[in-house]
């Protein structure tokens, strides 16, 4: 809930409806491209994905040109109000019927092509369509690698690039529109910055983003062009404050400025709501390497935390899941898996198995798959239950992590399955073994296990991914005991209280030894399917070879009768098959395809 005074568009639809109107005269005024406004207003400044003109196309053209009209008429004295005018251009493809996604095109056009489709961008001068092309920025290189936004968003603007004078004249005009609305719009930049976060998905409000960039720093640029300054951020940086927000050390407390009453009050906490980094503030990691830590969560639970590059996976998170482990056997009641980054975790290092796999360190790469599958078992067999609260892309290893823990308290938008399919492997940190297990460990005797093997042979070797928590669990990543939460800033909250939960009356499973797989017979079964796949051109020869490898596994290998095998010896398969494909030609190549472009290869 945020509190809000009764004025036009309330908070969130003023301030992003001016946010947009500030856009729409830059891109007149600079004369960027469509492309290079999205590139730039995306993810690289912790906004959603569709930044401002895919948003646009999913919103409707004309719901937008209502929101700023409505402005224009109920705000008089706004002054700003000449900026919130639909422009020119906007005003022709409204004419058009070019409203986005509801019309077919709008800043935005797919076109079918060579059997595919080919997403064109709209050239706003001429309203013509065109191929798009990638926003190339040295400031948007530069930052590329800084995975914190509070830390990314001084690098891009220190380039002093287009790119840079862009976001310059973008967030400038948002935070002195903002601080000028303080008051009128409600009572405290709190409210402001909430309004923003949850109402437009940004990481930061524009006071959080004023304090990333440094108030001094942008008053000192205001300053320097003429521009006027906030009187109630004049008067803050006057009382000696030069944060919006001060974090207090030692303590979870956070202290914001009151803008109306010139001083500091203390920010109330929020029931249900566990921040890791204000948990960590106010007591010190129990233990903790560059790439994970253990954090005593309170109520006897603790806590593994990874914070990598996107959450990837090395020997740095092995070792903090292994030590955790053990730590709570000891000293805990639950442990919980979780983090507060961008994605739970996008799976394993690419570039360190890719390093390895090209520079022949078979007995390195080897131990390191050991040691990733050694981590998940003992997270299913840990004598003390683990729960894990996956959000976002949560792929390959994160997957596997998360499937091998007791219970998963999952967030509602949760993209979760195995990718490794596309960069030419299988999932071998136990994945390809528990995914098969939770397909079939609750099948009578007597069942045929053939449709149970298929479901697992399509997920993971076509790659799917869920695009929610309720579809991951009609796939089988979730069981029917995981739960859902809404909001994600009460994930971590609530995987500790399920934690606590499931403790009172923990029973840990036993180590099997008595699975039924399918053997020869199944592995026939779907060698077959890939031979018409591949007949009917719909996966492509080396495709063919990675399901194979699949199929090997999930059957359980060249087995004859109704054999029944140890689950470590479905590890060892699917830690053989992942190192004969890692020393393909073909597999190699598609690891490198992916981490220089982001999309697989289908060669």
């Amino acid at each position: 809930v945020v509190p809000a005074k009764d004025t036009p568009n309330f908070i969130a639809n003023r301030i992003g409806s001016f946010s947009l109107a500030a856009v729409l005269r830059l891109i007149e005024r600079e004369g960027f491209s469509i492309e290079e406004v999205d590139a730039l207003t995306g993810p690289a400044i912790g906004a959603p994905n569709s930044a401002t003109f895919r948003t646009l196309d999913i919103v409707g053209l004309d719901v937008a040109a209502g929101v700023l009209r409505n402005l224009y008429q109920n705000l008089p004295t706004d002054p700003h109000r000449d900026w919130l005018v639909v422009p020119a251009f906007m005003e022709r493809m409204l004419e058009r019927g070019w409203l986005g996604e509801k019309t077919g095109q709008g800043f935005y056009r797919r076109e079918k092509k060579n059997g595919g489709t080919e997403i064109l961008a709209l050239h706003w001068q001429t309203l013509e369509y065109r191929p798009r092309r990638p926003a190339r920025f040295s400031s948007l290189e530069m930052a590329r690698n800084v995975e914190d936004t509070r830390q990314r968003l001084p690098v891009l603007l220190a380039s002093g690039d287009r790119a840079a004078e862009f976001l310059w004249n973008l967030l400038s005009e948002v935070f002195v529109y903002a601080a000028g609305l303080v008051g009128e719009i409600c009572d405290r930049a709190v409210e402001v910055d909430r309004a923003m976060r949850w109402g437009y998905g940004q990481e930061l409000g524009p006071f959080e983003t004023w304090d990333a960039l440094g108030v001094e720093k942008v008053v000192a640029r205001l300053r320097k062009e003429k521009r006027q300054v906030p009187e109630n951020v004049d008067r803050m940086l006057a009382s000696g404050a030069r944060s919006f927000y001060e974090r207090v050390s030692g303590s979870q407390q956070t202290r914001y400025f009151d803008l109306r009453a010139g001083r500091y009050r203390e920010l109330e906490p929020r029931s249900g709501i566990l921040v890791l980094a204000d948990w960590k503030r106010a007591r010190p990691p129990v233990k903790g390497n560059a790439g994970a830590s253990l954090i005593d969560l309170g109520d006897g639970v603790l806590g593994v935390e990874f914070h990598s590059k996107m959450n990837t996976l090395g020997e740095d998170q092995v070792s903090m899941l292994l030590a955790g482990v053990k730590e709570t056997s000891a000293n805990f009641e639950a442990m919980v898996v979780a983090n507060q980054g961008a994605n739970f975790s996008v799976g394993a290092n690419l570039v360190l198995v890719l390093m390895a796999a090209q520079g022949g360190e078979w007995e390195e790469l080897d131990l390191g798959i050991r040691r990733f599958q050694q981590a998940n078992m003992a997270l299913k067999y840990a004598p003390k239950p683990v729960v894990a609260a996956p959000f976002g892309m949560t792929l390959g290893g994160g997957c596997e992590i998360a499937l091998h823990c007791a219970r998963n308290q999952a967030a509602a938008e949760l993209y979760m399955g195995f990718a490794e399919a596309g960069v030419g492997v299988i999932p071998a940190g136990g994945g390809t073994t528990e995914f098969l297990l939770r397909l079939t460990g609750g099948l009578p005797e007597e069942a045929d296990l053939l449709p149970a093997v298929e479901q697992a042979f399509e997920t993971i070797g076509f790659a799917k991914v869920s695009t929610s928590a309720e579809e991951a669990r009609q796939m089988g990543f979730l069981s029917l005991a995981d739960r859902v939460s809404m909001h994600r800033e009460r994930l971590v909250a609530e995987a500790k209280a399920a934690a606590l939960e499931l403790a009172k009356s923990y029973r840990p499973a036993s180590l099997r030894a008595d699975l039924r797989v399918m053997g020869e017979s199944g592995r026939a079964a779907l060698e077959v399917g890939i031979h018409l796949a591949r007949r009917g051109g719909y996966v492509s020869e080396y495709d063919a070879v990675v399901a194979g490898k699949l199929a090997h596994v999930l059957s359980g290998g060249r087995l004859s009768g109704q054999p029944r095998v140890s689950e470590q010896y479905l590890l060892d398969l699917e830690r053989e098959a992942f190192l004969s494909l890692c020393g393909e030609r073909h597999t190699q190549e598609r690891m490198q395809h992916m981490l220089k472009t982001g999309r697989p290869l289908r060669n």
